[in-house]
């Protein structure tokens, strides 16, 4: 332990047995996936392809489909294709020190936030935008499960949509256990049914190609153009926020070490930025999808990933199994994608509360409530104004994401001034750092302003790219501005023990924190202020006195 000097101790155990008190439950329930905390090493149990599938098995959401026919119908298929490559290259340059970092260092994208520019209480306002794309996107799957189970079952929308709300609960119910074995098992029924009629149409039907790629839109004359390409990136770049929930399954990486380095990469690689690849390829699936109903049937059905791939396993298949197998794949699609949704969203909700309220509800509370929106936004007929909603959303994503990722690559690693190694605790950041606050309200702000016209109908189209250039510019002039001082509140935490092992991967030294009696490995403890002992990170954020949270360095 530290030898620096202790405040006295408290004569009044009563605040202290309350913490503990509030604590019990956030314990008990946060354990079993440390919801709210760092990974330890003792519960990383996975190999790195294990983790990597279960991470990829959360991207088999059919929203890809809808966004890319949406885009082909509006803007042509030269325009949607470029729109997606922007969008996925975009994707794929911020995705990565954010997969890294979740990996190497066993934190979501929350506790990365709060040490990457935004401090404890600056980060808040990211959760909650990433508990926005949660529930947004599990309403878009469960409206496209809905209309499923109405083509196949004849359910009306409305009990569709709550029905595709409700099967989730009692998946989502548990963590990532749970989820890694619902992921593995069913990623390769979801791939054959997704791959299979694509490659048939190609196949049996040469023409088809030849139709999408000369396919010119509704709004164009197919010819390719600046406004119709960033338009539609806009739209795919709302996508930016996934890397999040891609983080929620990386954090459970397994050290890195020279025996499972070229795995250990492979799998951040693959399940971190590499998510975007078939995110882009289900896109361009669905613009051809688009087109070949259009040919086949008309326009009108041509954006429901159910008339999709109804219409093209009725070119393969006989028409006795056809429903039945477009449902399947909705439905296994929704399951796998909603499950992740409801359980990232979950995490964010709980993070943002716990922190400013110093309780933790339990978070199975912020599983419902997240639903709630989810099942609002559906009731409401989203999915008719889809793209208008993703537009917007992009703004704020695509400003967050930036602003953390420059961080990262250029404030720690070129100009050095934000800590290399990611602090989360509370006691150890400021409560608000301007270099990721400032920076992420300018970006959106200035981006959503021209989102809706207010600096003319010219500029509108370029929203996207103003939020990343904007929130690119600003965060390391922040940091320079600033000289870097708001990062770390301390820069000692009072244990001797370094944070870091030989290796670089965080220490798996144990601690018994003494407020929940639980015992923690050493990155998530810190030295408790008036005992001679250490807390963990969440009782430290449960602690209504700040009895327990160390004082700012002199």
């Amino acid at each position: 332990m530290s030898t620096e000097p202790r405040l006295a101790e408290v004569t009044d155990p009563e605040p202290a047995q309350e913490a503990a008190r509030g604590t019990d439950q956030a314990v008990k329930e946060t354990l079993e996936d440390y919801t709210l905390r760092f990974a330890p090493r003792s519960y990383r149990r996975w190999t790195p392809m294990v983790v990597a599938t279960t991470a990829l098995g959360g991207i088999a959401y059919m929203a890809d489909f809808s966004i890319g026919a949406g885009i082909g119908l509006a803007h042509g298929t030269g325009n949607a294709l470029l729109s997606i490559a922007v969008a996925a290259v975009v994707i794929f340059v911020t995705g990565f020190p954010l997969a890294y970092y979740g990996a190497r260092y066993n934190i979501d994208l929350d506790l990365i936030t709060r040490g990457s520019g935004f401090g404890y209480f600056g980060s808040v306002i990211t959760s909650v935008i990433f508990a926005s794309f949660t529930f947004i996107f599990f309403a878009l799957e469960g409206s496209i499960m809905a209309q499923g189970l109405k083509l196949g079952l004849g359910l009306p929308l409305w009990l569709g949509y709550l029905v595709s709300t409700l099967m989730v609960i009692p998946l989502v119910i548990y963590g990532m256990s749970a989820l890694s074995k619902l992921q593995v098992w069913t990623t390769p029924v979801w791939l054959l049914l997704m791959v299979g009629p694509l490659v048939y149409l190609v196949a049996t039907d040469p023409g088809t190609v030849d139709r999408f790629l000369a396919y010119a839109g509704t709004d164009g004359d197919g010819g390719v153009n600046t406004a119709s390409v960033l338009l539609g990136a806009g739209v795919c770049l709302s996508l930016i926020a996934q890397i999040g929930e891609q983080i929620d399954y990386l954090r459970f990486m397994p050290p890195k070490t020279e025996a499972n380095r070229r795995s250990w990469w492979t799998a951040v690689v693959m399940a971190g930025p590499g998510w975007v690849v078939l995110g882009a390829l289900k896109q361009a699936i669905g613009v051809f999808l688009a087109v070949y109903i259009i040919a086949e049937v008309g326009a009108s059905a041509a954006p429901e990933p159910i008339q999709q791939f109804k219409h093209a396993f009725d070119a393969m298949m006989p028409s006795w199994i056809v429903l039945p197998l477009a449902v399947a794949l909705v439905v296994i699609s929704q399951i796998k994608i909603n499950v992740t949704n409801a359980y990232s969203g979950s995490l964010a909700w709980t993070n943002s509360f716990t922190r400013v309220t110093k309780r933790y509800p339990g978070r199975m509370v912020f599983v419902l409530v997240n639903l709630g929106f989810a099942l609002a936004l559906m009731e409401a007929d989203m999915f008719s104004f889809l793209n208008s909603i993703l537009g917007f959303y992009s703004n704020c994503a695509i400003a967050w994401v930036v602003t953390v990722a420059t961080d990262i690559g250029i404030n720690k690693y070129v100009l050095k001034l934000s800590p290399h190694a990611p602090e989360f605790r509370r006691g150890m950041l400021y409560a608000v750092n301007p270099v990721g606050v400032v920076s992420f309200v300018a970006a959106s702000g200035l981006s959503i302003a021209m989102y809706f016209h207010a600096l003319g109908d010219t500029l509108q189209p370029y929203s996207p790219v103003a939020a990343a250039v904007i929130a690119f510019v600003l965060t390391p002039l922040m940091a320079v501005v600033t000289k870097g001082r708001y990062y770390l509140r301390r820069t000692d935490d009072g244990i001797a023990e370094p944070l870091l092992d030989e290796d670089g991967n965080p220490s798996a030294v144990a601690y018994t924190c003494h407020v929940c009696r639980q015992q923690f490995e050493r990155p998530d403890v810190a030295a408790c202020r008036t005992h001679d002992a250490v807390v963990c990170s969440l009782c430290l954020s449960t602690d209504k006195v700040g009895d327990h949270v160390l004082p700012a360095a002199v």
